[in-house]
């Protein structure tokens, strides 16, 4: 059974869900793996420090954080990943790294990467690793009402940046010598 809470806040609101067990899933990509459902429609729920203040940061369990480009949409000099000690107290009854995606529940404003809001369903932990929700994506928009994000992630098979990417040498430069200090002068 998910975290009561949710549990409570969505029937509630009238949407249809389903609650599945599995074996535990530490990662989204490990519920989606146990699920059998693509990592696209799996949420990564990441709680972030925005500003001096927490929040929640939701996308595809495939998808990575781009935090220059993150915090440019955002604008903001200050965003880092929250502390898991900083932040286990604000999720009652959740398993540390199992918190749903509802951050309204627990007094957290929601940005979400658009790339979800484009999927017919999602599937996010429930409060634990080893229940997962099941629901459609209207639903949770309608419900959670996150800041829809077009920018601060990269899908999977993206180019890295051109500061992550290592100069490769010809096999022939090795030959060269090579001249350090502050040649030409």
């Amino acid at each position: 059974m998910p975290v009561q809470q949710l549990k409570e806040f969505l029937d509630e609101a009238g949407v249809e869900y389903m609650c599945l067990s599995h074996p535990p899933a530490f990662t989204a990509q490990e519920l989606a793996h146990h699920v059998k459902i693509a990592g696209d429609r799996v949420v990564k729920t990441v709680i972030i420090e925005l500003d001096g203040k927490m929040a929640m940061l939701v996308m595809p369990a495939t998808w990575r954080i781009r935090w220059d480009r993150l915090s440019r949409i955002l604008d903001t000099d200050f965003l880092d990943l929250a502390d898991e000690q900083e932040f286990q107290d604000r999720f009652p009854d959740c398993e540390v790294g199992a918190m749903p995606p509802f951050g309204n529940l627990f007094g957290m404003t929601v940005y979400c990467a658009e790339a979800l809001t484009e999927q017919p369903e999602l599937a996010f932990a429930a409060g634990s690793h080893s229940e997962s929700v099941h629901m459609k994506t209207s639903d949770f928009l309608t419900l959670v009402q996150p800041m829809v994000l077009n920018q601060g992630f990269n899908k999977p098979g993206a180019q890295k940046p051109a500061w992550l990417i290592k100069s490769r040498r010809r096999p022939d430069d090795a030959a060269e010598p090579r001249v350090s200090g502050m040649a030409g002068y």
